[in-house]
């Protein structure tokens, strides 16, 4: 209850409705959707959440050692297993094992980057892509803000993404009649390497990551048709365009009536006195708001958004937008918000890097202060949180009988790498009780993929199905 009434305060604050279906809708406090009349062959919903008891009895520390120590030290996980469990209301600390040893915690990394975004920027916070006057005659200047979601046109990939087609619009309506001759494409807001030095060789091509830049139109996708149908598949893999800010310019400048030739880097003029003037802001689009950028980061792993979000974290706390400063300013707001930040490096947002170390219970410590109700913005972590054996990365897992115990009462953000397995988030045992898990794992043998993901939903399911009393 807590969960849902913290989020629907966030939505609201935000200005915007998240509409979930049956039972989900009940976790996060939607409204029914006034719909009058149903379809005569629409089958009865299958439980997917069940809600959390306020009064439900506490686990004990015993009972669930007892529950898990048979799980934890299966060959499967390998050498390094590290576990915390807690309880969400209490935050009382319930289970551990190597609970404050950094881990390499690959994709699970995005509850952090989700959490400290939310505390520096903001649920309501948009991330502006803006056109200015250039210094030449005929110049415009697209100045990236880093809103990775920006879309060319209606077409995009993401839903309510800003659009460049709005911003020329507004770009020919504050030059009159006169036609633009050149635009400058200005990403200089973030500094560094585009891809960070602890990614493996093949991330940059490799369909997942691609290069950051403070301009890109759809997450830096070559070909945005096929990457939806791909996306409406459960296929996030897409080819990356090499240069996303050049190939974002040259979009805009199409719909300017720019060639292609005449397009190129720059940094945009310092405002002046004089409007219009070089600086002069002609037009200004805003992302979707950051509540909906973090959903989408961990509902769907977006590592492009990911690294994004990261380096709004470094803008807010002015720290170079870079992967180095992204990673110190993500530090320091974890600090802040009275997490174990000693526990914690990281070396980007996304946890593709395998320099990244989180401590299991950094990570539960996290999600119990989301949820407890007194941050309220950080709840918005929750809403694309996967649903065990329904949505995300755990749509397709806690499927066995074994695991089924968990489908529908884990909600919780995987993590792959070769080698690195990992999961984070929420269950609710038998009695109703809500409790916060994370496990890590990065010493597994590297074609154990599938055995260690079992052997991860068995833990879940072992907290989903037991009072543990």
């Amino acid at each position: 209850m807590v969960l849902a009434t913290v989020l629907v305060l966030v939505l609201a604050a935000v200005g915007i409705a998240v509409v979930r279906p049956g039972p989900v809708a009940d976790w996060l406090g939607d409204e029914p959707t006034g719909r009058t009349t149903a379809p005569a062959a629409e089958p009865v919903p299958v439980a997917v959440l069940a809600g959390a008891d306020a009064n439900a009895p506490m686990p004990t520390p015993e009972g669930v050692r007892s529950a898990l120590a048979p799980l934890v030290g299966v060959p499967a996980l390998g050498d390094r297993v590290h576990v915390s469990v807690a309880d969400v209301a209490t935050g009382q600390p319930l289970f551990g094992l190597g609970e404050d040893a950094g881990t390499v915690p690959a994709s699970v990394t995005k509850l952090v980057t989700g959490v400290t975004v939310l505390a520096a920027r903001g649920p309501a916070y948009r991330i502006p892509t803006r056109a200015v006057s250039g210094a030449a005659p005929g110049e415009v200047v697209i100045v990236g803000g880093g809103d990775p979601t920006l879309a060319v046109d209606r077409k995009g990939f993401y839903p309510g993404a800003a659009r460049l087609d709005d911003l020329a619009a507004q770009v020919r309506d504050a030059l009159g009649g006169a036609k633009p001759t050149k635009v400058t494409v200005d990403s200089s807001l973030y500094s560094g390497p585009v891809f960070e030095p602890g990614w493996d060789d093949d991330i940059p091509t490799g369909g997942y990551g691609g290069a950051i830049t403070a301009l890109m139109t759809d997450g830096a996708r070559s070909d945005v048709t096929r990457a939806k149908k791909d996306g409406a598949d459960g296929n996030h893999w897409a080819e990356r365009v090499s240069r996303p800010d050049l190939a974002a310019g040259r979009a805009f400048a199409r719909l300017l009536g720019v060639p292609a030739g005449a397009v190129a880097r720059g940094t945009a003029p310092a405002a002046g006195t004089a409007t219009p003037g070089p600086g002069a802001e002609l037009g200004r689009v805003e992302s979707l708001p950051m509540v909906r950028l973090v959903d989408i980061m961990i509902s769907d792993s977006d590592n492009i958004v990911a690294e994004a979000l990261a380096r709004q974290v470094a803008l807010a706390r002015n720290e170079p937008a870079s992967f180095a400063g992204a990673g110190a300013a993500m530090d320091a707001v974890a600090a802040e918000l009275g997490l174990p930040a000693d526990e914690l490096t990281l070396a980007d947002g996304s946890g593709l890097s395998r320099s990244n170390r989180i401590s299991p219970s950094l990570l539960t410590d996290l999600i119990a202060l989301a949820g407890d109700g007194s941050r309220p913005e950080l709840a918005a972590i929750f809403g694309g949180l996967p649903v065990a054996r329904w949505s995300g990365t755990l749509a397709d897992r806690f499927e066995t009988a074994a695991t089924r115990a968990g489908a529908g009462v884990v909600r919780a953000k995987t993590g792959t790498l070769t080698k690195v397995h990992a999961i984070a988030g929420l269950v609710s045992t038998g009695d109703g009780r809500l409790l916060t898990f994370a496990v890590l794992t990065d010493e597994v043998p590297p074609d154990g993929l599938t055995a260690a993901r079992a052997a991860l939903d068995r833990i879940g399911a072992a907290l989903a199905g037991c009072g543990c009393r």
